[in-house]
């Protein structure tokens, strides 16, 4: 351990590894996700055990749970993991697959002692505590600013950072987390959910968002001339939603209603001038 790892960690029972690169436009080469979010969760963890740590949770994501499995299926668990087999799968969802069975063997074979737990949330939305908009954020702030023209058949489950707080929370203190797996979802909408929850409640402030829907060719069109689109491409018709009574019954969490994680997305991006309304 680094003296500034040693120092970081020193005192610290309970570790929560919280980060993993997640940019919007697809890296030309997967390693450029893959490697900084393996190493940075093996490392977390070799600071922990040398910090005596007896708990780590790492923040793991539905992307590591819900594909590769091919279209026809619509909700996961915890059970499942994302099929690295499969070609098709995009490099942020084979990172993070990489990233949680990598800390999880390490964790087994390496650090026995440590009770070691993930929490996998879905796309993330809520109040902002600063300027610095993470790739879920990107969305609603697209829709506010009518930079999406269309809406594409695609879309999330969706939880609110609060909600996922707390979860990490009560993996980190409940009694007896070993080796525990929590999915952290509510649920599946399209990004015409997502647009009509903003008109809905916005007014005027929603002038800008889209009604109508793009059509799947019009999409994929659009790919051959802008790369960054080829993700968006491979999501058209899936439904991955994420079934988290597990985390309901076995840490006794709840979560807020989507449209209240969307609007106060929206809210914060208009309060703090991120979206001219």
């Amino acid at each position: 351990m680094t003296p500034a790892g040693r120092e970081a960690m020193a005192g610290c029972s309970h570790v929560a590894h919280v980060a993993s690169p997640f940019p919007l436009d697809v890296p030309k080469h997967a390693d450029e996700l893959v490697v900084p979010a393996r190493e940075g969760a093996l490392r977390a963890l070799r600071f922990a055990k040398g910090a005596r740590a007896r708990r780590f949770v790492l923040t793991s994501s539905m992307a590591a749970i819900a594909y590769g499995h091919g279209k026809g299926r619509e909700l996961y668990n915890e059970a499942d993991w994302t099929n690295l087999d499969n070609p098709d799968v995009m490099p942020y969802p084979r990172s993070k697959t990489v990233a949680e069975r990598a800390a999880r063997a390490w964790a087994r074979t390496e650090a026995p002692e440590i009770e070691f737990a993930s929490v996998n949330p879905a796309a993330v939305f809520g109040p902002l505590l600063s300027d610095d908009l993470s790739t879920s954020i990107e969305v609603v702030k697209q829709l506010l600013e009518g930079k999406v023209p269309m809406c594409p058949d695609v879309g999330f489950g969706i939880i609110d950072v609060r909600d996922v707080a707390d979860m990490h929370y009560r993996a980190l203190t409940a009694d007896g987390i070993r080796d525990e797996r929590f999915v952290c979802s509510g649920p599946f909408l399209k990004f015409v959910d997502v647009a009509n929850i903003l008109i809905a409640n916005l007014g005027e402030q929603a002038r800008k968002v889209p009604t109508r829907r793009m059509p799947d060719w019009l999409l994929k069109a659009l790919a051959v001339f802008r790369p960054e689109l080829k993700q968006v491409v491979a999501e058209l018709g899936n439904i991955r939603g994420g079934d988290s009574r597990h985390a309901m019954r076995r840490l006794g969490w709840t979560m807020r209603r989507p449209e209240e994680a969307v609007l106060a997305t929206a809210h914060s991006l208009i309060e703090r001038g991120i979206v001219a309304i």
